[in-house]
């Protein structure tokens, strides 16, 4: 169990569970939230015990977006009527630092399952997008919200989810900021899969990260790191990457372990070594 003031980690090998945990302000994001996210998934990186990643919302949603009054005080730039340079140098490394907060989740190796009820809206669908696999229940609804605020969405949202739902969808949803619901969601491939009710949701990202365990933590890791370098590359970029992947990671003790269950005729027990 976690010692954090906005999230609540708890490890159940070889899964870990992040949960948003504000529930009496819909989980909205203040200042722990943006600085508790790093040192979370450094953490979860390095526990080899853990091999797949779900988080998820407590109470009624995932989470309804920035704490904008919250922030405010870690913000004091935004209301300064000069202006001047020094004032937006500033800044703009606090826009680093909580975009920071969102690639930290990309950045760990270990897959990470977004299992997403009601509101994920705004700073949640960047986090929402900096996950590996997103699901929801029926209830969920999703906005870009940020338009519709007088900001730009700078923390990684508009660089990731082109990248998932295409150009012209990312487009339309950054500009109208309108809200879309779970099917609209799956159909534009935001959402892998739809599950009826908070409860089949938590299930089913149980069943999810059980059956990415199953598999070589080293392959699964790999794979990400591959994934991840090939965004924005060429097709032959990759290749070479991959070559080299592969040639690091191969032999392996789950290698062998994989062939000797093949003629054994049993379920392979990895250990990522």
């Amino acid at each position: 169990m976690s010692d954090y003031k906005f999230y609540l980690v708890e490890k159940k090998p070889p899964i870990a569970w992040v949960y948003l945990n504000r529930p009496e302000k819909k989980n909205a994001m203040n200042p722990p939230a943006w600085k508790e996210s790093i040192p979370i998934f450094e953490d979860l990186d390095k526990d080899p015990d853990i091999r797949a990643v779900v988080i998820s919302g407590k109470g009624s949603c995932f989470t309804a977006g920035i704490d904008l009054m919250g922030m405010a005080a870690e913000l004091p730039e935004l209301m300064d009527k000069e202006q001047k340079g020094g004032i937006k140098w500033r800044l703009v490394k606090k826009i680093y630092a909580f975009q920071d907060a969102m690639s930290c989740i990309e950045w760990c190796r270990k897959p990470v399952i977004a299992a997403i009820h009601g509101y994920c809206v705004g700073a949640g669908l960047d986090m929402a997008t900096a996950c590996d696999i997103r699901i929801c229940s029926a209830d969920a609804k999703f906005s870009l919200k940020e338009a519709a605020v007088s900001f730009v969405a700078d923390v990684g949202v508009l660089q990731r989810i082109p990248l998932i739902v295409g150009q012209g969808i990312a487009r339309e949803l950054a500009y109208t900021a309108k809200y879309f619901d779970a099917v609209r969601a799956k159909e534009i491939l935001l959402i892998n899969e739809i599950f009826k009710d908070h409860d089949t949701l938590m299930n089913g990202a149980e069943a999810l990260a059980l059956s990415i365990a199953e598999n070589s933590p080293l392959a699964v890791q790999a794979s990400k790191d591959v994934l991840n370098y090939g965004i924005g590359k060429s097709v032959d970029a990759g290749l070479k990457y991959v070559a080299s992947m592969s040639t690091n990671i191969i032999p392996s003790n789950d290698l062998m372990e994989a062939l000797t269950a093949f003629g054994e005729k049993r379920k392979p027990k990895f250990t990522g070594e």
